[in-house]
């Protein structure tokens, strides 16, 4: 079960009347009032977008909408999750420091922003919501980073009923906001369409060009920039389940940039190992793989001699084959990798973290001779 969300599909009119086709489909059999913000057309720029709607086991789960300014940090903007009665208690919703995060997230993939992982001003408010003409109690959570230069967004949760609502705003007050229930979806899913448009131009605009083959002079510089990012990656996750928070991949480790340094990497790796693509493609991804995996299990990996070296021989033995110190390690991980063979038993995950201590207690005994 997955969000079907705006994330920029061909650019081809067929492609588009498709997905109208199917989301007209499926809403027409949405089986509870869905919900959306009520504005004046003259007064908000932007227009009314269907941005997702879940279903699970063939029954429409939830709907979200989203209206106003979506080009602009500034907004004003809101978004509306309404979702069916009942469908928390199959999967918890999520709680809205993470909606408010998903806003944050929004901005950053369509403009290019990023408002920063770390949480600014933060309040919990209660206060209260119009919907279709009612005043309804409303848990918020807001979170303002105006000295980072960005501004405000919220998140509310409320019952209409039997349904649950979920709202996010920036650039305009909780209390301002009127909610109504959608009696046609057709301005929202023909907005859907002018709006991925619009993100798939600004995308193409902000890609970066294909990376140059790399001279020979640069080594295994790609490489060593590809596993550092890919440990960076795997510690901010770690430190935020150990903070009791959901695993987000912090936004400046995300992108376009990674795609660049594996590719710089993958055509790195045939040169250095005469291998083909395909061959490469692999070697990079069990390189990678092996030291964020390493780093999930390791604090040592990171910020120590102790994992600069153990980053340096897992790169040197995928490009040469190198007889490092840590050979062991690399070998038990090439069983853990395959997953145990006939031709590579024992592929233990136990093994491979036994074979990596053994070389750092060794290499911290003997340190001078390593």
């Amino acid at each position: 079960m997955k969000w079907q969300r705006t994330s920029g599909p061909g650019d081809t009119e067929a492609v588009y009347a498709e997905q109208e086709a199917h989301s007209r489909r499926v809403l027409a059999g949405a089986g509870f009032p869905v919900f959306g913000w009520v504005h004046e057309d003259w007064a908000v720029p932007g227009r009314d977008v269907l941005a997702a709607y879940e279903v699970r086991d063939g029954e429409l789960e939830a709907v979200e909408t989203r209206s106003g300014d979506w080009s602009s940090p500034q907004g004003p903007y809101v978004t509306v999750r309404t979702h069916r009665p009942g469908a928390e208690a199959g999967t918890p919703l999520p709680d809205l420091e993470d909606v408010v995060e998903d806003e944050r997230d929004r901005v950053y993939e369509q403009l290019g922003v990023d408002e920063g992982d770390t949480a600014g001003r933060v309040r919990a408010l209660r206060g209260w919501i119009t919907v279709d003409g009612e005043p309804h109690a409303l848990q918020v959570h807001e979170d303002s980073r105006t000295p980072a230069g960005h501004g405000t967004v919220w998140a509310g949760r409320l019952r209409v009923g039997g349904t649950t609502v979920t709202v996010t705003g920036r650039g305009v007050l909780p209390g301002a906001v009127e909610l109504r229930g959608i009696a046609d979806f057709e301005r929202y899913i023909v907005g859907r369409t002018a709006m991925l448009r619009q993100v798939a131009a600004l995308r193409a605009d902000r890609r970066p060009a294909e990376p140059d083959p790399e001279p020979a002079e640069l080594g295994l510089r790609a490489h060593r920039e590809l596993v550092l990012q890919a440990i960076a990656r795997a510690a901010a996750v770690v430190a935020q389940l150990r903070a009791g928070r959901s695993a987000r991949l912090p936004r400046h480790l995300r992108g376009e940039e990674r795609r660049t340094r594996w590719e710089s990497a993958v055509r790195q790796q045939m040169r250095l190992a005469s291998e083909t693509r395909e061959e490469a493609d692999e070697a990079v991804t069990s390189m990678v793989n092996h030291l964020s995996r390493l780093a999930h299990h390791a604090d040592w990996v990171s910020g120590t001699a102790e994992g600069t070296a153990a980053v340096e021989e897992v790169v040197r033995y995928t490009a040469f084959a190198s007889e490092v110190p840590s050979l062991p390690a690399q070998r038990a991980w090439e069983r853990l990798w395959a997953g145990g063979t006939p031709e590579l038993p024992s592929g233990t995950e136990d093994a491979w973290l036994t074979a990596w201590e053994q070389w750092r207690v060794e290499r911290t005994q003997h340190g001078t001779r390593r």
